[in-house]
């Protein structure tokens, strides 16, 4: 992604106001991104070691964080409904099985 050129300092003052933004929005939506994979990821494992009780807890927490990001535009609001959804059989399956 990332290619070998070194970035040029812009010349305008709008153009260096906007790189130091760009560099604050980067790092905070990288943010937001890692919390919601590490939500989606919580929840997997807890499906994967049979914890129906940890599953549920963790799959509402999660459903709070995926609608947040997806609401602020870092990832699209279907990949959020499809990743829910997913998840919420995999829960019910779990609820069921047990």
């Amino acid at each position: 992604m990332a290619s070998g050129k070194p970035k040029k300092n812009p010349r305008l003052a709008s153009g260096r106001k906007r790189a130091r933004q760009d560099v604050k929005l980067n790092a905070h939506n990288s943010s937001l991104r890692s919390k919601y994979r590490t939500a989606v990821k919580n929840v997997e494992k807890a499906v994967a070691t049979g914890d129906k009780a940890k599953a549920t807890d963790l799959f509402t927490k999660m459903q709070a964080v995926v609608d947040t990001v997806a609401d602020k535009g870092i990832f699209h609001k279907n990949k959020a409904a499809r990743d829910k959804s997913r998840l919420a059989a995999k829960v019910k399956a779990l609820a069921l099985a047990a």
